[in-house]
């Protein structure tokens, strides 16, 4: 026994020591990427020092003594730590992902290089000036140095996928700006839904289901467009694809700003309010930092991959933004002189030549796939990357960020405005996309400005549907004019606010949008606004907190009306009963509004739509939650018949229906005491890494996503989380970041984005922001140089080599 013993205590020690060497050689193998962030670093491309204070929350301040130095440094401190992200985004905008990743993303890029983001970018290139294109061009530089320079031990992921980055250029950099543009758009697919429900069930059923914004307009189909029967049975399989890498974006809309007049602020200065909602994945959308160097001096958001400040300030103003959603967007419907071979499209009883722009898509592990892209005066012909449309009529597409756009000088001038003439004279420039941006400046105004290059369609066009191209009579004929934009400077109210809300009264001359969001956010945020004429930053930061559900409001009444059957049921409506409307984690009485509400929209209109149909129009919430509570006081309504059974069935019965499928769904998943049925079990948040995250391999899905977290809000708070109605409770959408401006102290300010600061797998400042994103707290936005000092943790000074 004792040499037994003697054996087994070598064996622990051997086996002890290989783990040390395993963990050792794991932790070197982890760490070695992550980048050198104090000390000096001699950097060729530098003319000067440059000095990188990163604070406590792992953000950099940059001073520099030069702009070319600010920027090629900006650019290098981005690589640092975020260069896979930017590496994918690059990949993204130019439809090069399938080089790296293989077949699986083929059709993504199929897609991405037909409707031709890198081709649209290439004609912004040509547009911009001298200064902007060395801003780009530093930016560039300090990005290729850091790849230079770090080739052997570069972020986990260019190991684990075999990707060697090439140089970076500024048409990586102006394709993302495409990308987003592109995410935030989306009016075509609501084109393709409204068509295809027109081909399925008649105009009058698209007027019910995707109800035009502005006095229930009715829909104008052009009889040449044969109500869109070659649409039926229709697969959208290519946007399936995109939705993959981009997400489901359902209407494109969310996100919340407000400024507010020191009128009205305990301060007696103005403040400004900010959270955009976007797509959340692992790391965050957003980096901040400060730019500190020759005519720059500010802080805020920037996009890895793109210099200056998207959302933040200077010394001199504060701005913020929503997305304002207009319809920039047509389908025309081309007809070709042949289907198979086509070379010509008519135009005007004549025949144009068809633009062919070949794209070679590199395929890993395959040989490439040659690209035929067909372009008419209107645009790419689509059909064969959005699904399969062989049968359906020829489809392209006119969008305004395609054309040549100055979307980077507008960001350039912005981040120098001094003023409320400057901010508006940057914003002119301001193409795609369009936002509602609100201002704040140190003299004590407050103001709005929506910028974009809208389009003025001809009459009887609405941009709801796909149109004929051939005729010219549905051609654009022009854009609003800057100046007739909406504007508003220091407003009577005292407070401007926006949430992707209807912007313009019905008598404003020009036509901007159909749809917009449900005014649920808009409205909550404007009645606590206007109640409150003293204004602290905790009481503004509550409002971004706020989880009041204003459409469970309207809905509970009807659902509360139903007479228990059974205990579970009784217990059910007795904690919806009790519930404070407010989507908070620990709320059961949420989760049963949210089941019950998500099986009412299956069992009132599942027998009519089909189940394709009904999963693409599940993504627009922001149409059928409207469109359901109008329902609601029409209680014999054809849409609550099913057509499957015999018996005529009304509202109640689909609702009564609807809450037993809700609570038999919910006890199989979450058992049967209602108490326990918190929403933060059901609606969870994982941050999901690209492509790792999504890869099927548990083991890297493990390391490189966040853990699931219990989400508060939904779709319509203020705070939101929003969920896929055709994958029931999981985040995908929300708040990405917050920011409040304090115009009477800028040190004052507060933000925070979702993960954190790096990119690099287990970084101390890979995800130290989460706890303090899901609970709606922030750190200071350090702006002076000595509130920077004070709270710096690491000093990195860049040298020339």
């Amino acid at each position: 026994m004792k040499g037994r013993g003697k054996v087994l205590t070598t064996v622990g020690i051997g086996l002890l020591i290989i783990v040390v060497v395993l963990v050792g050689v794991t932790a070197w193998f982890v760490r070695r990427p992550w980048p050198q962030v104090s000390g000096t670093l001699a950097v060729p491309g530098l003319v000067s020092p440059v000095e990188v204070i990163r604070d406590g929350w792992g953000v950099p301040h940059i001073y520099a003594e030069n702009e070319h130095d600010l920027f090629f440094a900006q650019g290098y401190v981005h690589a640092q730590d975020r260069l896979w992200q930017m590496e994918f985004n690059r990949r993204i905008g130019s439809g090069t992902l399938s080089a790296a990743l293989g077949e699986a993303t083929l059709d993504t890029d199929r897609f991405l290089r037909t409707i031709g983001l890198r081709r649209a970018a290439e004609k912004d290139w040509a547009r911009l000036d001298d200064d902007i294109r060395s801003i780009m061009e530093a930016y560039a530089a300090g990005v290729n140095a850091y790849i230079e320079t770090h080739r052997g031990r570069l972020p986990l992921e260019f190991t684990i996928l075999g990707v060697d980055p090439s140089l970076w250029t500024p048409l990586d950099t102006l394709a993302w700006g495409k990308v987003m543009s592109y995410d935030l758009g989306g009016n075509y697919e609501l084109e393709l839904l409204r068509a295809r429900i027109i081909a399925e069930l008649g105009e009058q059923a698209a007027q019910q289901l995707l109800p035009p914004y502005a006095n229930g307009a009715p829909v104008i189909v052009p009889p040449e467009a044969r109500t869109y029967t070659w649409l039926r049975g229709a697969s959208f399989g290519g946007l399936d694809a995109l939705a993959a890498i981009l997400g489901d974006r359902g209407l494109p809309w969310g996100s919340n700003n407000w400024t507010v007049h020191g009128s009205r602020t305990a301060t007696g200065a103005p403040m400004l309010a900010d959270d955009t909602h976007l797509g959340l994945n692992m790391p965050s959308i957003w980096y901040e930092n400060g730019l500190h160097g020759g005519r720059f001096d500010g802080v805020g958001f920037s996009f890895p991959g793109v210099p200056l400040v998207i959302i933040g300030h200077n010394t001199r103003i504060a701005w913020g933004v929503t997305n304002l959603g207009p319809d920039v967007q047509d389908f025309y419907i081309e007809r070709l002189n042949d289907l198979a071979h086509p070379t010509q499209y008519e135009f005007m009883g004549e025949w144009q030549d068809l633009q062919v722009e070949q794209e070679v898509i590199e395929v890993k592990g395959q040989s490439p796939v040659i690209l035929d892209v067909l372009i008419t005066r209107h645009g790419p012909i689509m059909n064969d990357v959005i699904g399969d449309l062989a049968e359906a009529e020829p489809m392209a597409l006119q969008w305004t960020a395609l054309d040549g756009t100055y979307l980077f000088k507008a960001v350039r001038n912005l981040n120098l405005a001094a003023n409320w003439d400057e901010f508006r004279q940057a914003l002119s420039d301001w193409d795609v996309p369009s936002q509602n941006f609100v201002y704040a400046d140190v003299d004590g105004n407050i103001g709005y400005q929506a910028p974009g290059k809208i389009p003025i369609r001809a009459p009887g066009h609405q941009g709801l549907v796909p149109v004929p191209g051939w005729t010219g009579q549905y051609e654009w004929q022009g854009f609003i004019p800057f100046d007739e934009l909406p504007s508003v400077l220091n407003p009577a109210t005292g407070f401007i606010a926006t949430a992707n809300n209807k912007v313009v009264p019905d008598d404003y001359p020009y036509h901007l949008a159909y749809e917009w969001a449900a005014p649920y956010r808009a409205q909550r945020i404007t009645d606590l606004l206007a109640a409150n004429d003293n204004l602290t930053q905790e009481e503004i930061r509550d409002i971004q907190a706020q989880t009041y559900s204003l459409p469970a409001e309207a809905f509970r009444p009807y659902l509360l009306a139903i007479e228990p059957e059974g205990e579970i049921q009784a217990r059910a409506l007795a904690l919806l009963e009790a519930w404070d409307l407010r989507n908070e984690a620990d709320r059961p009485g949420a989760s049963v509004y949210q089941v019950w509400y998500w099986f009412l929209l299956q069992n009132t209109l599942a027998d009519e739509l089909g189940d394709q149909i009904l999963e693409d129009y599940r993504e627009y919430s922001s149409l059928h939650v409207p469109m359901m509570l109008d329902l609601m006081t029409q209680p014999d309504s054809p849409w609550f018949d099913n057509t499957t059974t015999p018996q005529l069935e009304t509202r109640d019965d689909i609702l009564r229906r609807s809450l037993a499928d809700a609570l038999i769904w919910l006890g199989e998943r979450q058992g049967n005491d209602p108490k326990q049925w918190g929403w933060g079990r059901l609606h969870t948040m994982t941050f999901v890494h690209q492509p790792l995250g999504q890869s099927g391999i548990a083991l890297l899905e493990q390391l490189f996503n966040s853990k699931p977290i219990p989400a508060r809000g939904d779709n319509f708070t203020v705070d939101a989380a929003s969920f896929r109605f055709t994958d029931p409770f999981s985040v995908y959408h929300g708040t990405s970041q917050r920011y409040i401006a304090d115009l009477g102290d800028l040190d004052q300010s507060r933000t925070i984005h979702t993960t954190g600061q790096s990119g690099q797998l287990f970084h101390p400042h890979r995800e130290d922001f989460i706890s303090l994103w899901q609970d709606v707290e922030s750190h200071p936005m350090l702006f002076s140089r000595e509130a920077v000092e004070v709270n710096a943790e690491k000093i990195l000074t860049l040298v020339p080599q």
